[in-house]
């Protein structure tokens, strides 16, 4: 991957207020991957005392946003199919991540999976991007 490409998405990622907001953590970036994490704390919880579907689809969406974007172009999201499996338990580390499963020159879809901390598969959701033939606005000239 293009080190100016990782570094600029690494940068713009840590200034996002929603995902400061709640805690969202960009571990690792390559071309067409992202792994995203998050600790589902208290204020996460849905009113059963589950984690919010909201905030696991944040997490997904986070590593879905890296992925589709990591090859320098921008990349919007045209469709999100997601299947809740699993709550986790509370205080627990949440990962989620996101691969390309194919590219071509105007979409690309992606496989993306949450798990817990001991690898029991709390999410998976299939996604595609429309790639627009722009370059990432945030990228340094």
């Amino acid at each position: 991957m293009d080190e100016k490409i990782r570094k600029a998405i690494l940068r713009k990622v840590a200034q996002e207020p929603f995902a400061n907001k709640i805690g969202l953590k960009l571990i690792k970036v390559d071309e067409g991957y992202a792994q995203v994490e998050m600790v589902f704390a208290d204020d996460l919880e849905n009113m059963f005392g589950m984690a919010h579907g909201g905030a696991v689809f944040s997490l997904i969406d986070a590593a879905f946003e890296v992925a589709s974007n990591s090859h320098g172009t921008m990349a919007v999201a045209l469709n999100m199919n997601i299947n809740y499996l699993a709550s986790p338990a509370k205080g627990v580390k949440i990962t989620a991540e996101a691969k390309e499963i194919n590219r071509t020159n105007k979409t690309a879809a992606y496989d993306i999976r949450a798990l817990d901390e001991e690898g029991k598969l709390l999410a998976i959701c299939q996604a595609m991007v429309y790639r627009l033939d722009k370059p990432l606005p945030f990228l340094e000239k």
